[in-house]
């Protein structure tokens, strides 16, 4: 049976680099809106509901990169920490 070549290792890593990234934008732009909500004292669901859900989010996407293998798992954690450098950036202009 001949399927579709496998992608490799360096490939992988990559393709999971780029998508921690992008999860990672999502991520801390949910962090980002939960501290506003937090900070306008309305009411304590909303915050928690986003806190809980980013937190499972995350879990979630770091065990399928880690079901992948080691590289994957590294090359997502580096997208997401990148991620975080951007978002950071970007509240130290607003902030």
């Amino acid at each position: 049976m001949t399927g579709a070549p496998s992608p490799s290792m360096p490939e992988l890593a990559m393709a999971m680099g780029i998508a921690g990234f992008i999860f990672g934008l999502f991520y801390f732009a949910a962090v980002q809106r939960t501290a506003a909500l937090l900070a306008a004292r309305k009411n304590w669901l909303g915050p928690l509901a986003l806190t809980l859900g980013r937190m499972a989010a995350a879990a979630i996407f770091l065990t399928l990169a880690a079901k992948l293998g080691a590289a994957s798992l590294l090359g997502a954690f580096l997208g997401f920490l990148l991620a975080r450098a951007v978002a950071l950036r970007n509240a130290g202009r607003t902030g």
